[in-house]
């Protein structure tokens, strides 16, 4: 085995690890694959026997792309205004694939990228790294510019930020599922009231139509109960599945891809569902849930 050969398997060790830490930073799978493929082109340039910590050294290579990535999106001013919905994960309502429980550890569904959306690039690294991938706040000072006391306040106002906005489902997967399952049955018989029952009645909806469509948010139950009952009578076919290993849906119109959604359910009751409908971002998602 040659030197560029021991050092391309010794990157594959830790490339799994390197596209979780890029798509919680970016919220999209293929900048993710982008920043992990930078990383390893700065690596095969740099004398890895002079790394000591190889996955340290990696870690930090890619916090740093995804940093100026983000960055960059937000200088272009190309995002639709309101809140993006992030690349999600999509599996069959029976199981995740085990490629993308690698990628999911961790991590507490699509919500939270959603409010990770909300951030500045910095306080979403700090936030990233320390409390999903437990990165010294010594280590995340470089990266952001910043002292360590500095990078712990840009993670306490993420944390905060994340806590507000409850992104977290309740953890029994079942019943999450029960809870999506009745919303989609009450959809699909025109049922209002059962549609309401099913809601928070602070529930809010945000869809991501991309740049053609722009971004919308609807909040309180018989507003989402309305807007279930426009798309269920477009003829759409809504099937149950996991979407970032938490309880969601995949919509179909014509046989094609029309939206996947992203549920929170807490207390038995939806308070958030977060819709991709972009037909671009859509084409790029592996949705192994519509079969054959």
């Amino acid at each position: 085995m040659d030197e560029r050969d021991w050092l391309a398997e010794r990157f594959e060790e830790h490339r799994t690890h390197l596209r979780a830490v890029a798509y919680r930073m970016l919220g999209s799978l293929s900048e993710a694959d982008d920043a992990v493929q930078e990383a390893w082109l700065r690596l095969s340039r740099q004398d890895a026997n002079k790394v000591e910590n190889l996955g340290g050294w990696l870690t930090t290579v890619v916090a740093r792309i995804s940093l100026n990535m983000l960055r960059a999106r937000n200088v272009r001013g190309e995002e639709p205004i309101g809140v993006r919905v992030p690349d999600p994960i999509v599996d069959p309502a029976d199981g995740t694939d085990p490629e993308h429980e690698a990628l999911l550890a961790d991590s507490v569904g699509l919500a939270l990228l959603v409010v990770l959306e909300t951030l500045s690039p910095a306080e979403r690294l700090a936030f990233v790294l320390h409390d999903i991938f437990a990165v010294p706040f010594d280590e995340i000072a470089p990266i952001v510019d910043r002292s360590p006391e500095a990078s712990r306040q840009l993670a306490s106002r993420a944390r905060r930020r994340i806590q507000a906005e409850n992104a977290v489902p309740d953890a029994d997967l079942a019943e999450q599922r029960e809870v999506v399952e009745a919303f989609l049955a009450a959809a699909r018989d025109g049922d209002f009231d059962r549609l309401v029952a099913v809601l928070d009645p602070d529930v809010v909806l945000r869809a991501d139509l991309g740049l053609s469509g722009g971004r919308r948010e609807v909040r309180g139950a018989a507003k989402v109960a309305g807007q279930a009952l426009f798309y269920s009578r477009l003829g759409v076919v809504t099937r149950p599945a996991l979407i970032n290993g938490a309880a969601g849906m995949v919509t179909v119109l014509d046989g094609e891809p029309y939206a996947v959604g992203g549920v929170v359910v807490r207390g038995g009751k939806i308070v958030e569902i977060d819709i991709l409908a972009d037909p671009e971002r859509l084409g790029q998602l592996d949705l192994t849930i519509l079969g054959d």
